[in-house]
């Protein structure tokens, strides 16, 4: 792929709980790996990992922001111009990534999808806790939420009856980060 060495390129993968977002991310940064593409890969989760919460979403953001722009500084310092990032509300959080990472930043939008069942599923084999309904109900919410809020320059990737690999292979190629040098990233796009 020939990109502009002023230009970073955002790969966001977003969507509910339990449906394979760090799953998803993992293979698809093994896959750059194998392909000898030189990237970065951040689970957003653990930018605002604080306890006490700063109150209120607003704060929440800045101390994401602020951990994102540490890390990206030293990312940036080795040379690196692609970054994977999985978060629930990735494909709503260019704003504020914009601002962390600077510059020129082009995102493409990824939004994992699942039905209720599927991911409530996938949630009973990891929360083993007294948590179990209350995921389900707030993975069912934010479902709802995250797909009024994400913009038609997202990708909507289906994850039900479909392998991790297979996942991974179809937002590679909706990147285009693999793809053919000769080739636009057609589907890489600025939000707004």
């Amino acid at each position: 792929m020939q990109t502009d060495p002023e230009v970073v390129h955002v790969l966001l993968i977003g969507g509910r709980t339990g449906v394979g977002k760090s799953t998803v991310g993992w293979e698809v940064s093994r896959r750059l790996q194998e392909a000898g593409f030189a990237h970065c890969y951040v689970e957003g989760d653990t930018l605002d990992q604080i306890f006490p919460a700063p109150p209120g979403d607003p704060l929440r953001e800045q101390i994401s922001e602020a951990n994102l722009r540490a890390l990206w500084a030293n990312y940036a310092a080795l040379g690196q111009r692609f970054l994977v990032y999985t978060n629930s509300a990735a494909v709503i959080s260019a704003d504020w990534m914009t601002r962390a990472i600077g510059g020129d930043v082009r995102f493409t939008g990824i939004l994992l999808t699942a039905a209720d069942a599927v991911a409530e599923q996938r949630l009973a084999a990891r929360e083993i806790g007294s948590g179990l309904a209350w995921h389900a109900e707030r993975g069912r919410r934010f479902a709802r939420w995250i797909e009024a809020q994400a913009g038609d320059w997202v990708h909507r990737v289906p994850t039900d009856d479909r392998s991790v690999r297979e996942i991974a292979a179809e937002i590679i190629a909706l990147a285009g980060w693999l793809a053919n040098p000769k080739r636009e990233q057609a589907e890489t796009r600025r939000p707004g």
